[in-house]
């Protein structure tokens, strides 16, 4: 007995040292990508598509993509669900070329891609960026890394693993310039499973002159309170009245992680009982600015760009619009709404918007 007590005590030690160990390496492995500049990694143009102009109708979609793994029967271990990882890099691989002709067939000027994976072990390290890009046409993008994370160890059944994950900006016209803009985030230890969260910014020219600045975002959703998310985005507001009052135009699409309807639930008549992450985005945000929220919305027959993945999808599953847009006063918005894929092939529904640019 004595031998075998032992022997349990010293398998108890060696796990208190490999745990330990675990914990110093996350800790110490963990660091913050900074701001910085972007290249361009495609900008084969015609040079009749260098510029946009004024008084032009032009479309632009964001859709968060969910590293491709977010099909209709997928549930994710964060937000209740099952999986950490894509089912198979075979389904993931199909459900990337279905997004990837999605987008292709709805053509549009410009593309804000959220969750684009290009080296994580939930996605079977399948580079998603040149995937996708080969479905855009020969666009000018950008992408900017938003997560760069330690090997986490959850679940023990199938360890999320390392990511290497972004924000894709795709344009028919060329960009010239595009940083990456870090964002704050919480100082808790929540910041190990948020994503080291950004924005980018793209320029692209205006004919007559002045820049058309494009920002690409993807707010924090597991947050303690959910304020942090509500700084990241004064921070893009700030730098988006700086580009107005220069001259310059400003669109930005992405991933809120808000109710940018402000009341998702009485839309959706669905009660969102214990989701409370989507909370709506303050008015008083927005005063003094000359800038607005775009949410997506056809009022005959909304249809939501996002669903809870603590299941597969099903009917009466809490649903939410979180994707959307925002623009500065001197773009004139024709219409905003939400495409209809029944979340196919992600959690998000992809959202569109045709604007125009005026002097």
């Amino acid at each position: 007995m004595k031998k075998a007590g032992k022997i349990a005590l010293l398998v108890l030690l060696a796990l208190v040292v490999v745990v330990a160990a675990y914990v110093i390496y996350v800790l110490t492995a963990y660091h913050r990508l900074g701001d910085g500049l972007l290249a361009a990694e495609f900008n084969a143009k015609p040079e009749e598509l260098t510029e946009v102009a004024v008084d032009t109708p032009y479309t632009a979609m964001s859709y968060n993509i969910g590293f491709g793994a977010y099909e209709s029967d997928y549930s994710f271990f964060m937000d209740g669900g099952t999986e950490s990882w894509a089912w198979s890099e075979d389904r993931l691989t199909e459900n990337l070329m279905e997004i990837g002709q999605l987008l292709q067939t709805a053509d549009k000027d410009f593309y804000f891609l959220q969750e684009v994976d290009r080296d994580s072990t939930r996605s079977y390290h399948v580079d998603q960026v040149s995937l996708l890009n080969g479905y855009l046409g020969g666009r000018s993008t950008i992408w900017a890394q938003n997560y760069d994370s330690p090997f986490l160890f959850y679940p023990f059944t199938q360890p999320h693993g390392a990511s290497v994950s972004g924000i894709t900006t795709a344009s028919r016209y060329l960009i010239h310039d595009g940083r990456r803009v870090e964002l704050p985030i919480e100082e808790s230890l929540m910041k190990l499973v948020d994503l080291d969260r950004c924005y980018s910014s793209c320029r692209v020219d205006v004919a007559g002159g002045g820049e058309l600045v494009l920002y690409n975002l993807h707010l924090s959703a597991y947050t303690s309170d959910g304020t942090i998310a509500e700084e990241q985005l004064k921070l893009l507001l700030a730098d988006m009245q700086k580009e107005y009052e220069a001259g310059n135009w400003c669109v930005a699409g992405g991933d809120f992680n808000k109710d940018l309807l402000g009341n998702s639930e009485e839309v959706f008549g669905l009660d969102a009982g214990e989701y409370t992450w989507a909370q709506p985005i303050p008015e008083s945000m927005f005063t003094g600015l000359n800038l607005r929220l775009v949410p997506p919305l056809e009022e005959t027959t909304p249809v939501p760009s996002c669903r809870n993945a603590d299941a597969p999808y099903h009917k009466d599953q809490y649903v939410v619009t979180v994707d959307g847009f925002l623009v500065s006063d001197n773009v004139t918005v024709q219409q905003a709404t939400v495409v209809d894929t029944g979340f196919a092939y992600s959690d998000h529904n992809p959202v569109q918007m045709t604007f125009l640019l005026k002097r």
